[in-house]
């Protein structure tokens, strides 16, 4: 066993006051900590064994009186340790780990995940994430080594973390005048983040007092202000900065940044790397629509939510039925006159009844109080979005039913979704039929909803549309049916050219190369971060690396810094000043990624999706399993790199 400190706060509530938390706890995560506050492995054997969890169910399918009769347990056990009569709860062995994992999760778990899991959770209280070495430790010549980072969002704050833990010098170039990139700019009524909070944070800092389950915009970039205060790198951030071009020197092995300063002044910065973090989802995508230049009336793209415009009693158009839309119509019906949701195609949704709840004061106080309650909650809510929904995905070619679903397992779900759809709105055929998708579910990314999407659009004030868009006249829009539909704003709710990676500045890597026409409209990179000829370039949130069936983009981007960083030391450990990725690797990797690509939902050809490119390529999203990428990025591999 090891002993770990903690930064639990200690128990000094009422026996009463605990007996009621319990009441709000989860059952599989209470009785991790009971085994951890025991070192009692054998309640493994005594206590009921809850049933495979799906997400947003934290309570393992246990009957109420499995779930009464632990709870009387935990609290003689909690009652005991408030009292001291328990040691400081150890981390136990790693075989009693696995045992502890496989019984919360009521299914086998592969000796492949525990080392990873381990370091998701944390459960060491140590962040083996973190760099295990420091600049001022490697040769002395490197003293002035220097990193430019774009982009002050999640990755971007990551990236400034790890490189001040490293003793390396940085900057950050951000283009808004606060940090936290989409969390900052994506303020449209109802902006919430879709993953489970105590998930959605760095694996090293984690928030304990979520207000919600799926938390507001706010609160969201609040944590993130946090995180950048409490690791003081909020000194080493150029707001109001724009990087328009980047330009590798291969005389000096260095890159010199352009940057558009608020004044308009520019000036140019030395970096011996440079790590992009401009993320994919900020260059809004808004249709061609013939004629919207002649609308009388306001309009704007959701991510560039006009807070002047007073809504109110008005007749509003929202284009566009995905993540941000979701959001953003059932907050304006309650206050809009008439609404028209313009729809090009459904989306599936996951039944998410606790999509809007608020965290109890009791479930704050279990997380904050209770050893390791707040780890093992991180697992439970991690593990049925992650690598388990990998089979639901994979093409089946034998599979008979290709047009509504892949699999076996998926046509299930499918079923399961059109039997909520069905529940919520099949008192309404012709609405029924136009929610309900034609496509295989996760085709396109699946969205969230605990009846507040579909019962909005059953509202007198709100209108679904899915004739397409003929033209944008000044009074409104008409659709091919000829029929013109007045509103006095326009909000488009189309999403961004996710694939389109960079396309923001120029960037110029050997012999003046432009990555715009090396990449075009298919981007590639090894492991989705770096790129051949183009040396001491790294990117986070690269190509093919969006995570659209498991984990969070949080959890990627903790890999893809783990691996950056093992680039920077092997790099100078070796003496060297410039790293570039082989073309071999680089074009080895891809191919293998197109194969795994081809072989899942993502690529289904049943309709179009932000993951593709204009040809119908998927480019954005990954199709590996966490282990394995998490794996791949553990060290670097000096076979795929040519040093200098």
């Amino acid at each position: 066993m090891t002993e770990v400190k903690t930064n639990l706060k200690p128990i000094v509530a009422s026996d009463q006051f605990i007996e009621r938390a319990l009441e709000d706890a989860s059952i599989p995560t209470l009785i991790m900590s009971l085994i951890h506050i025991t070192s009692n492995k054998d309640l493994l054997l005594k206590l009921p064994k809850p049933k495979p969890p799906v997400m947003g169910e934290v309570q393992g399918f246990m009957t109420e009186k499995e779930k009464k009769e632990i709870r009387r347990i935990a609290l003689d056990i909690i009652k005991a340790y408030k009292e001291g009569n328990y040691p400081s709860p150890s981390v136990l062995d790693q075989e009693v780990l696995h045992s502890m994992m496989e019984f919360m999760i009521g299914s086998e778990v592969s000796m492949e995940y525990i080392d990873l899991m381990l370091e998701e959770m944390d459960l060491y209280g140590r962040d083996s994430r973190k760099p295990a070495w420091n600049l001022n430790t490697l040769d002395k010549k490197y003293r002035d080594f220097s990193v430019v980072v774009i982009g002050a969002g999640m990755s971007g704050i990551l990236a400034g973390i790890r490189l001040k833990q490293a003793g390396i010098n940085f900057r950050i170039i951000e283009k808004n005048s606060e940090l936290g990139g989409t969390w900052y700019e994506n303020t449209y009524p109802g902006s919430r983040v879709d993953i489970a909070n105590h998930f959605f944070c760095y694996s090293f800092y984690p928030n304990l007092r979520w207000s919600e389950h799926f938390s507001q915009q706010p609160e969201i970039l609040s944590y993130f202000r946090k995180c950048a205060e409490e690791f003081d790198i909020l000194d080493s951030i150029d707001f109001n900065s724009r990087v328009t071009k980047a330009s590798y020197q291969e005389k000096s092995k260095q890159w010199v940044i352009e940057i558009e300063r608020k004044s308009g002044s520019v000036e140019n910065i030395i970096g011996n790397i440079l790590i992009s973090a401009v993320g994919q989802l900020n260059r809004p995508k808004i249709p061609e629509f013939q004629g919207k230049e002649y609308f009388s009336g306001s309009q704007f793209h959701s991510s560039k939510w006009d807070h002047k415009q007073n809504l109110k009693g008005k007749k509003v158009a929202v284009i566009g039925t995905g993540a941000s839309s979701f959001q953003i119509v059932p907050e304006l019906a309650k206050e809009v006159a008439e609404l028209y949701v313009f729809q090009r195609s459904p989306a599936w949704m996951y039944p998410n009844d606790i999509y809007h709840d608020k965290v109890s004061e009791y479930k704050k106080w279990l997380l904050e109080h209770i050893p390791y309650y707040s780890k093992w909650y991180r697992f439970l809510i991690f593990w049925p979005g992650s690598d388990g929904l990998m089979p639901s995905l994979k093409i089946d070619p034998e599979w008979p039913y290709k047009d509504r679903s892949v699999n076996a397992i998926n046509d299930n779900q499918r079923q399961v979704f059109t039997d909520y759809i069905k529940k919520m709105v099949g008192d309404d055929p012709d609405l029924f039929s136009k929610v309900l998708p034609t496509y295989p579910p996760f085709v396109k990314r699946m969205l969230q909803d605990n009846g507040s999407w579909l019962k909005t659009l059953k509202k007198e004030n709100v209108n679904l549309i899915t004739e397409d868009i003929k033209v944008i006249e000044k009074k409104g829009i008409v659709t091919d049916d000829e029929k013109l539909h007045e509103v006095e704003v326009i909000i488009y709710a189309t999403g961004f050219y996710g694939s389109e990676f960079l396309s923001s500045l120029q960037v110029e890597g050997k012999d003046g190369i432009s990555l715009k026409e090396v990449w075009k409209d298919e981007p590639e990179a090894y492991l989705g971060i770096t790129i051949p000829n183009f040396p001491n370039l790294f990117c986070l949130y690269g190509p093919a690396t969006n995570l659209a069936h498991a984990g969070t983009i949080i959890f990627h981007s903790e890999c893809q810094i783990k691996y950056i960083m093992e680039c920077i030391r092997f790099l100078i450990e070796k003496g060297g000043k410039e790293l570039e990725c082989k073309e071999e690797a680089n074009k080895l990797y891809n191919l293998k990624l197109q194969e795994a690509l081809s072989k899942i939902v993502f690529s289904h050809g049943s309709t179009e999706s932000w993951y593709k490119n204009s040809k119908g390529k998927v480019v954005t999203t990954s199709p590996w399993l966490l282990k394995d990428y998490w794996a791949w990025t553990q060290s670097i591999n000096p076979n795929d790199y040519q040093i200098d």
